[in-house]
């Protein structure tokens, strides 16, 4: 059952739907089906359902059946009236009428004439709450009389002479369809120059030899009969000039011949119509047919115009060789004057019609039925249109208003008939004529009176299946007096659906016009009136759409060969598709090479009459779909290489299913240039916060062409998608069109929310603001909250603008707070933020750490105990305590040098800390700091402590002074940090022969109040190495390394490195003018010449001297070989007990030796470049990148060597 209120659809709205209900009951028209579950108890008054048409001809060969249905609750009875009287049908055994109808048959076959039964006849549908009436029918039989009997005498013509042939046919019911033929029943043919006019005549322009025939027939047929009426045959002779000499010269004489000439050509004249002007009248809506036939020689040609106007397109036709102009629905915007105008070469001639449109009534509304419940309001309006205009007259169950009952609930304003507080009795049909000379309209609408509890139609727990993204509609025909209103609900404890996703049409069905897979559940329909509920559930089940994933493609194969189409499925699991395979959209041929196997169509041995388009079509229960691919057939060719490369990029982008949250794209993919495409990536630009910069939005399968898109509201989308391939990326395609989605409250807050003091009376809340994407609206502002967190105070609130920061101001020093920070856009406010504990700003601590401790644990180690101070003096977060500590002096040092300071911080609420890196032997001062946020607070008490002794340093410095034959003096500096009470300091040391080789060790125990000792009884021309250290009453310490050569004939040393002086001069003896000494320099001279020429050999043939002589050069001077002075090549030793002299650690010419320069030092790897360290003492130089220089240079003096060099270079 439908319920037709209105006839558009409306939104759920609360508001409005008592009113909307209100005005339907006051202008609409209420359709009570004929429901067999409604119309167990609900009373109906009649409506005609069918009737026989106004003007009924009838054959007369057949029994006439006059038909009249109706509908009602009781069933009505029916009458008649014939001819304005009561038709008695029991009195005449002809007639009889229809169990359970009101249609009369009756009988003529039998007996009786059709004649007889001519008439007006008018049916009436009567029971308890009213009377219909039918239409004034008229019956006429229908009638196909002879032609008259006439003579006709044959027609001779000149040649070119116009002629009209009439018809004339006698008049029959209804009126006959007229043509022209011969005597074997074909067709005369027509043209320009012949043809038939509207009323049946034929019409010759000009009339030529071949018209000469003597069977001219014309042919009536009455379609209603199914029978043709044939006129006398007419016979036409058209003679020519010479022909008719010839007849005038046996019957005349000489001076009557006609000239050589035809008939003279002339200009046209009309035929028909007759004179320059004409009079046509047509009613509305029929089709207005002009004609205009002309004579004339040449054959006359005819045009048609409307004057002041144009022709109607698509209304108007040409029949009859544009001899008639036809205008189909005819209107009065159609009346004017018409001209047709003949012309030939001769000249022209024109005729005017003037045409005249009136109109019988038609509806501009007819009444409708009215159901209403008692004490209700209603109208019944007709409203009619014609020319001239129709009168309107009322009647009430067939009788007319003026003399029928009264009753007080009705008003008739002419064509409005007003009911107020209407009661059952008011129940009635209504009958409302419209008439004018032309004709009438009759319209039954009846006033239905009841009270009705609502009902619903529908059968319960009906199962909808849809296709998702479709419409779903969702059944609830119902029906009640008053008009129910109609509620859904979803689930069992759903709220009414207000949303705008959803539609409430009149008739109560439900639509949800874009279904989701959520949609899913259970609906029910609630109808309510005052008289009571009723209620209906159905089910909805969303399907997944039906969709081909893989498409068969256009494919070029050469004769002969295979060719194969791909189609794959995607289907819900729920349905079952079926898949089928059209050749140019019809079955496949029924042919063995034609093979499908699952998701493939396989054409073996192709031929040409195999080209064409495949298409593969899916279908289940609920959806279909389909896609085709070409196959063209070539002659075989050579094969080209593929070509292997990025896919072209898709293109034909296209948005569908647009949602305010999601979007469907849907694209074709570009050529994969022979290399599958494995998946496609979609990007989005938002035109609106980031014109320019593409983001990506989602990835999908190479074998995806759609991809739904979640979508942020307020931003202005558009899309690209790039393919990817085994070989790379496409290049972007073309973007797609934009896509503004609709703003919506902010659905995320700012993140990052902090509250952090900068003055102890303030708190400055920060966060990070969301961008344009995240405002999802214009007007991004946030609501900015505080509260103390240990307090009963109300929240705090202000809307700032889009910002990132706020300061409170007027805060307690340090107090803890509950921050919230929340955003919100024009259309509303985001999710009720959490929120987040800061404090207001901090000051510095006001009590110093108290009860301070030391407990040293050795010589440069302290271990610092302390009380933490009270939280609350803190006044901010407690960062940790700092100890300053530095080495008392005393007064005079402190005079010439500033205390340096050392901090040390120990994190956290720590009461203990560790001092490393003290200096042994030291006093010590220190004090502790607690430490916020803001700074220090206030320090200690100082705390003094004293370090144990440790072992010393090495001396500052060793130098080796006044070398004799046999006596070496040492002179030193005390260390630098003694750590402690010097002791004694001990010097070992040791001769080293000419074969590097280390000979016995003595140790020697001196003071400590020394600094200069001299070693006597040692070996002439000797060299010595040197170890010295000094020592407390902890240990020794570290040591210092020297090497220094007893002198030759009490000459002075060598210098241990070169360049560094020269030779100390003879104390006595001029050793230079011995011959012993002479002879010896003529054999190094010799020898050395003798070593030069050999080195420059080896130069010149590309020698180069050993590796190891570079990696001697930073070897450890335990095991480094001795390099001579003089440059000659040293030797590696294979000896590890040996202890060679290492060449840069020989005594300078000043004697002096630094500690850093011991042969325990890292800073000869450096060359000279002083090393660094850590504080735990770890090496942290790096090697010098200086070359080594050569032999001849490297490390030697400029200047010759000396005598005294050369003789000790061999020892």
């Amino acid at each position: 059952m439908q319920l037709k209120i209105m006839p558009k659809k409306k939104h759920f709205s609360a508001g409005r739907v008592p009113l909307i209900l209100f005005l339907c009951q006051m202008i609409s028209a209420l359709d009570v089906p004929l429901d067999s579950k409604l119309l167990g108890d609900l009373v109906q008054p009649p409506t005609i359902t069918q009737q026989s048409p106004k003007d009924y001809i009838i054959d007369p060969r057949e029994n006439i059946v006059i038909q009249c249905e109706a509908k009602g609750k009781p069933p009505p009875s029916f009458s008649w009236t014939r001819n304005g009287t009561h038709f008695d049908i029991d009195k005449d055994p002809l007639v009889t009428m229809k169990p359970g109808s009101g249609t009369l048959v009756i009988n003529i076959m039998s007996e009786g004439k059709a004649e007889t039964y001519e008439g007006v006849y008018q049916c009436t549908a009567r029971n308890e709450r009213g009377a219909a009436i039918s239409n004034n029918i008229v019956v006429r039989p229908s009638r196909s009389p002879l032609w008259t009997k006439e003579r006709l005498e044959p027609i001779t013509l000149r040649n070119g002479q116009s002629l009209v042939l009439p018809c004339r046919p006698p008049i029959g019911l209804p009126p006959a369809i007229i043509f022209w033929m011969d005597n074997s029943f074909q067709r005369l043919p027509q043209s320009e120059r012949v043809s038939q006019g509207l009323n049946g005549d034929l019409y010759f322009s000009n009339v030529l030899p071949e018209d000469t025939r003597e069977d001219y027939i014309c042919y009536a047929r009455f379609n209603h009969t199914q029978t043709i009426q044939q006129k006398q045959p007419i016979s036409l002779k058209v003679i020519s000039v010479d022909e008719l000499n010839d007849t005038i010269a046996a019957n005349l004489n000489d001076t009557e011949f006609y000239g050589a000439k035809p008939s003279k050509e002339r200009p046209p004249t009309f035929l028909t119509p007759e004179g320059n002007e004409s009079l046509k009248e047509e009613l509305r809506g029929n089709v207005l047919s002009l004609e205009c036939i002309a004579e004339g020689l040449p054959t006359p040609i005819i045009y048609w115009i409307k004057e002041d106007g144009t022709l109607p397109v698509n209304r108007t036709f040409y029949q009859n060789f544009k001899k008639t102009l036809q205008i189909t629905q005819v209107s009065e915007a159609d009346s004017g004057n018409y001209q047709c105008i003949a012309k030939n070469t001769l000249g022209a001639v024109h005729h005017t019609i003037s045409v005249t449109v009136k109109a019988a009534p038609y509806w501009i509304s007819a009444p409708q039925n009215l159901v209403l419940s008692p004490g209700e309001n209603g109208t019944l309006i007709c409203r009619a249109n014609g020319n001239p205009k129709p009168r309107i007259g009322w009647l009430t169950n067939g009788v007319p208003v003026e003399i029928a009952p009264d009753d007080p609930s009705r008003k008739i304003d002419g064509d409005t008939i007003i009911f107020s507080n209407v009661q059952e009795r008011s129940s009635a049909v209504y009958q409302c004529n419209a008439s004018n000379e032309y004709g009438y309209l009759l319209a039954n609408a009846f006033v239905n009176v009841l009270a009705e509890p609502p009902r619903i139609l529908t059968s319960a727990n009906i199962l909808y299946q849809v296709i998702a993204n479709r419409p779903a509609l969702l059944d609830c025909a119902f029906f009640g007096s008053p008009l129910p209103t109609i509620e859904w609900f979803k689930g069992t404890k759903g709220s009414a659906l207000h949303e705008d996703i959803y539609v409430l049409h009149d008739n109560g069905t439900l639509e949800i016009p874009v279904a989701q897979k959520d949609s899913t559940g259970t609906y029910t329909c609630v109808a309510r009136n005052k008289l009571g509920m009723a209620k209906n559930e159905v089910h909805l089940e969303i399907k997944d759409p039906t969709r081909i994933i893989k498409q068969p493609e256009y494919a070029v194969v050469q004769r002969g060969s295979k060719v194969s189409f791909e189609c794959k499925v995607k289907h819900d699991n729920t349905l079952i598709p079926t898949i089928m395979w059209l050749k140019d959209n019809g079955e496949l041929p029924n042919d063995e090479r034609f093979s499908v196997d699952k998701d493939h169509l396989v054409v073996t041995d192709v031929s040409d009459d195999d080209g064409g388009m495949y298409t593969c079509a899916a279908n289940t229960t609920l959806d279909s779909v389909s896609a085709s691919a070409v196959l063209r057939v070539v002659a075989p060719t050579p094969t080209p290489a593929p070509v292997y490369d990025v896919p072209n990029p898709p293109f034909d982008l296209e948005l569908t299913n647009q949602l305010d949250k999601s979007v469907q794209l849907t694209w074709t993919p570009g050529d994969d240039n022979n290399s599958p495409i494995t998946k496609f990536i979609i990007e989005y630009e938002d035109a609106m916060h980031e014109a320019g910069i593409w983001h990506h939005q989602a990835e999908v399968s190479g074998t995806q062409t759609t991809a739904q898109l979640t979508l942020s509201p307020y931003v202005n989308y558009s899309f690209r998608v790039m393919a990817e391939n085994s070989i790379g990326r496409s290049v972007p395609s073309e973007a797609s069109e934009q896509y503004l989605t609709k703003a919506a409250e902010p659905d995320q807050n700012p993140m990052t929310v902090e509250g952090l003091g900068t003055e102890p009376d303030n708190l400055v809340i920060t966060w990070k603001p969301l961008n344009g994407f995240e405002s999802n609206g214009p007007g991004l502002q946030y609501k900015v909250s505080w509260r103390q967190k240990d307090g009963d105070d109300e929240w705090t609130s202000v809307v700032v603008a889009n910002v990132s920061k706020y300061i409170v101001s007027g805060t307690p020093t340090f107090v803890p707070y509950l921050i919230k920070v929340q955003a919100l856009n024009d259309v509303g406010f985001a999710p009720e933020p959490a929120a987040v504990m800061g404090h207001s700003g901090e000051d510095l601590p006001m009590v110093a750490p108290g009860n301070v401790r030391v407990n040293v644990v050795n010589s440069t180690l302290a271990e610092v105990h302390w009380d933490p101070v009270p939280l609350k003096s803190v006044r901010g977060h407690l960062q940790g305590y700092r100890i300053y500590y530095w080495k008392a002096q005393s007064s005079s040092k402190r005079n010439r040098r500033h205390i340096e300071k050392k901090i040390l911080t120990f994190q956290g609420n720590k009461t203990h800390g560790m001092l490393p890196g003290l200096q042994p032997y030291s006093h010590y001062v220190l004090n502790v700091r607690v430490v916020n946020g803001k700074g220090e607070g206030p320090a200690s008490t100082d705390r003094g402590f004293h370090t144990p002794e440790g072992v010393p340093s090495a001396p500052s410095s060793l130098k080796i002074v006044n070398p004799t034959l046999d006596s070496l003096t040492l002179e030193w500096d005390p260390p630098s940090h003694p750590n402690g009470v010097l002791t004694e300091y001990t010097l070992r040391y040791q001769p080293i022969n000419s074969t590097h080789e280390l000979g016995p060790l003595v140790d020697l125990k001196i003071p400590a109040n020394k600094t200069r000792w001299t070693l006597n009884h040692l070996n002439f021309s000797t060299r010595y190495k040197f170890y010295f250290y000094a020592q407390t009453s902890v240990g020794s310490g570290s040591q210092i390394t020297e090497e220094a050569i007893t002198t030759v004939d009490e000459a002075g040393i060598l210098p241990p490195d070169v360049g560094a002086g020269k030779a100390m001069a003879s104390r006595q003896v001029d050793i230079a003018t011995q011959g012993w000494f002479i002879g010896l320099m003529c054999a190094v001279a010799l020898l050395i010449l003798i070593l030069l020429i050999v080195c420059f050999i080896r130069r010149n043939k590309g020698g180069k001297y050993p590796v190891k002589e570079k990696e001697d050069a930073h070897a450890d001077p335990e095991i480094q070989p001795m390099k001579e002075d003089d440059g000659t090549f040293g030797e590696y030793s294979d000896a590890e007990d040996h202890k060679p002299l290492k060449k840069g650690s020989r005594t300078p010419s000043d004697r002096t030796v630094k500690k850093e320069d011991s042969d325990d030092s890292l800073v000869d790897y450096g060359e000279g470049v002083n090393g660094q360290f850590n504080e735990d003492g770890s090496f942290i130089g790096q090697y010098s990148g200086k070359k080594e220089k050569e032999p001849a240079e490297g490390n030697e003096s400029s200047e010759a060597p000396s005598p005294v060099n050369a003789m000790n270079s061999f020892v």
